[in-house]
């Protein structure tokens, strides 16, 4: 049985750690450890087999009994509610939350089906794609620099999960993509033949660009092939996640149609 910690100081140590890992975007290079906090994300890392380095239980759910939450981390640090909040960036703050050891960032898989973010700066967006990704059987991310940081508290909260399902890369350059052995796919408003009519490779590695700028043009130059999303209502462009969805869907359901 794990002997936990009960911390009452709002100035100690662990708990000061514990406001910068769930409060700063980028925290988690320097320690090499994220924060989740909720049932859902919770649940997520420990149904696929992720270890929790530490488990923070709100005084509340402690007085509960734990349920399902006990044992699963090597150390459990107890918290009153308030303090809790004070970690929590969540409007409704939940009573459970992980630290986790930053996966070890390996070597890129070639030949695996793969999206590139090239400069998506939004978190929520980033969150989403990671989610299609995952979905649509797209294990590999490669995250180009000056796109939002894949770890970050806003990224996990809307990857839902989706993270613990997935090889992330993050801050590389345009170079380490000509070892790929697939094709490039890029999407654009206004050239290249509709999606729908399109052949789309699979294994492929879509290329999802920034917010306004959309994909570079060192990127465009590498591009294997170019579609384009039709839009019979008349926009003039959607949102960069939900155009990856419909990218990613319509490579998995040609990959399981072939």
């Amino acid at each position: 049985m794990i002997t936990p910690q009960f911390i009452t100081s709002r100035d100690n140590p662990q708990l000061r750690a514990l406001r910068k890992l769930a409060g700063d975007n980028t925290s988690y290079r320097k320690s090499g450890q994220v924060w989740v906090e909720g049932e859902h994300l919770c649940g997520a890392a420990l149904l696929r087999g992720v270890q929790p380095a530490m488990a923070v239980i709100a005084q509340s759910l402690w007085a509960d009994g734990l349920s399902p939450w006990a044992g699963k981390a090597p150390s459990m640090l107890v918290l009153p509610d308030a303090l809790f909040k004070s970690i929590s960036a969540l409007e409704s703050p939940s009573a459970i939350g992980f630290v986790l050891d930053l996966p070890v960032q390996g070597a890129l898989d070639m030949a695996a089906a793969t999206v590139v973010l090239d400069r998506v700066q939004d978190a929520g967006n980033v969150g989403s794609i990671l989610r299609s990704a995952a979905a649509f059987g797209f294990k590999q991310v490669i995250a180009l620099r000056e796109t939002a940081a894949l770890w970050s508290p806003k990224v996990l909260r809307a990857g839902m999960g989706a993270h613990f399902g997935l090889t992330l890369f993050e801050g590389m350059d345009v170079g380490a993509l000509d070892s790929l052995q697939i094709p490039l796919v890029v999407t654009s408003s206004h050239a290249g033949a509709l999606i729908q009519k399109a052949h789309l490779p699979f294994p492929c590695a879509w290329v999802l660009g920034h917010e306004g700028q959309g994909v570079s043009p060192a990127l465009l130059a590498l591009a294997a092939l170019q579609v384009r999303i039709g839009q019979p209502g008349g926009e003039e462009s959607l949102n960069v996640a939900a155009a990856a969805a419909i990218c990613l869907h319509a490579s998995a359901a040609g990959s399981s149609e072939a």
